[in-house]
């Protein structure tokens, strides 16, 4: 299912011109125009805690702040300037214009020891360049090639997941009550729920070894769980943990023993930034004494293996790394090249560019995709149409009958992961509203997902209104009657608690 048919609230699709004005006319590649708020406005009196709130998740495009239209830097005249011409922020600088020896203003000629020898006397271009003179010596310097996808300062870790910070926090007052709830006879589960379900990442860190103190012999996670069991005790010590630990818990626990919880592999590494990736990473290394690497490549398989270890290699684009037509337009086309352009499919190649191209630039290809083949981009990963496959393959059906070549063009968890790296390009807040409905659909209900997905999205209070903002937009209901409605006892009450009324 698409998700960039449901824009934010107050919000114009594609293409819509201003009421009363004359037509928009886009930039000169066509992507849609920035769109103005979100799902759900920011609380009042300043930013959340957590810095400012993600740019607005228009379907396709929209740029972060501080940039020009799409990512990229705007132009300064009509159009876009030369390779060769300098700009700010998009690609890098021309070099400078070396003289040759000799000419006024040039640096002195190079020593005779240990250096490369003078020109030669009659002319001719020194041995490094044998087939004409060195580029920037002689006329104009060449042009310059773009910058890699890369480019751009890097995206700065989520909150939980960069160093250890020292916060001006007193958690005594917070672990003496937590010791009350748990001490003694009986368990003051509300008491556990008052406490916990608001604190951010860094109240968490600061509240564990306070709870140590006043308790002396118990970590706080142990105390929960003894005191706590089934999903209110998952939940609990999801909060605990902190976004960080709880992500390498659940990467393990997806991949230990039979069989691969390939939904907990999507939610906890793809759309994620490469600070984020590196800081997994790191900390699963030092849990379990184990790659995260290693344990993919012995759990997964062929390609699917292959698309994890691209997304591992924590190489995408940062979030500031402009849009540049030609590269987008470049996207474009080797995806339809290694899709419907082709007998079979080029997995690797979608794997590959879905994985290193930011948010920004994933709305900017399927955009272009879109309006250039005539067909939506999660259309084609989702299958090739029978009778583009037909024609395609007519002279193979005939001869060899082939019929394997008419069915998906991905399947299983590859589909679903390159889906979810799409979808949360598209619209991250709607993708995650499906996530969680995902969780409560169907008979019973799928509770490790509910609990790790609500918890997840809680860290961030801005983008928890979001979410609920894009999930009463979508199914015509509030998140908290829908989870009220799946759930029960303190189970319930915890999961209300961090998504709030």
């Amino acid at each position: 299912m698409s998700y960039n048919q449901y824009p934010g609230y107050g919000q114009q699709g594609y293409g819509a011109p201003p009421p009363g004005g004359p037509p928009q006319h886009y930039p000169p590649q066509g992507y849609p125009p920035q769109q103005q708020g979100g799902y759900y406005p920011p609380p009042a009196g300043g930013q959340p805690p957590y810095g400012a709130p993600p740019p607005p998740q228009s379907p396709y495009g929209a740029p972060p702040p501080g940039q020009g239209q799409y990512g990229a830097p705007p132009p300064p005249h009509q159009g876009y300037p030369p390779h060769q011409q300098q700009q700010q922020g998009g690609y890098y600088p021309a070099p400078a214009v070396q003289p040759p020896y000799g000419a006024p203003g040039a640096p002195p000629p190079p020593s005779p020891y240990g250096a490369p020898p003078p020109p030669s006397p009659y002319g001719a271009p020194p041995p490094s360049s044998p087939y004409g003179p060195p580029p920037g010596q002689y006329g104009a310097p060449p042009p310059q090639p773009p910058p890699p996808q890369h480019y751009g300062p890097p995206t700065p870790p989520t909150l939980g997941y960069g160093p250890p910070q020292t916060i001006q926090w007193n958690a005594d007052h917070d672990a003496q009550a937590l010791h009350r709830a748990m001490k003694g006879f009986g368990t003051n589960e509300q008491l556990l729920i008052d406490v916990l379900h608001n604190k951010d990442p860094l109240q968490i860190e600061a509240l564990k070894p306070a709870y140590f103190r006043v308790n002396g012999k118990k970590t706080l996670e142990g105390a929960i769980r003894d005191e706590t069991g089934s999903y209110f005790q998952k939940g609990l010590v999801a909060i605990v943990q902190g976004p960080l630990l709880h992500d390498c818990h659940l990467l393990y626990d997806a991949m230990h023993g039979a069989g691969t919880n390939e939904d907990v592999l999507n939610d906890v590494l793809l759309g994620r930034s490469n600070a984020d990736i590196h800081a997994i990473k790191a900390k699963f290394q030092q849990v379990f004494n184990r790659s995260l690497e290693e344990m993919i490549k012995d759990d997964l398989s062929m390609k699917t293996e292959r698309h994890f270890l691209i997304v591992l290699g924590a190489t995408r684009a940062e979030d500031s790394a402009p849009i540049i037509p030609q590269e987008i337009d470049r996207d474009v086309d080797a995806l339809y090249d290694a899709t419907e352009g082709m007998v079979g499919t080029d997995e690797m190649k979608v794997c590959s560019i879905l994985s290193l191209r930011n948010d920004n630039q994933i709305r900017a290809i399927a955009h272009t995709y879109e309006r250039k083949y005539s067909r939506r981009l999660d259309d084609c990963i989702r299958k090739v149409s029978l009778l583009y496959a037909l024609l395609l393959l007519l002279p193979v059906i005939l001869f060899h009958l082939n019929a394997n070549s008419l069915e998906k063009e991905f399947s299983g968890h590859m589909k679903d992961a390159l889906l979810a790296q799409l979808r949360h390009a598209a619209d991250k807040y709607m993708h995650a509203a499906a996530l969680l409905e995902d969780s409560m659909a169907g008979l019973g209900t799928k509770d490790h997902l509910l609990v790790s997905r609500v918890i997840r999205y809680h860290w961030d209070p801005q983008m928890l209104a979001n979410v609920k903002g894009a999930y009463k937009q979508r199914y015509n209901q509030s998140l908290y009657k829908r989870i009220k409605g799946e759930t029960s006892g303190d189970y319930r009450r915890l999961m209300l608690a961090c998504v709030g009324e």
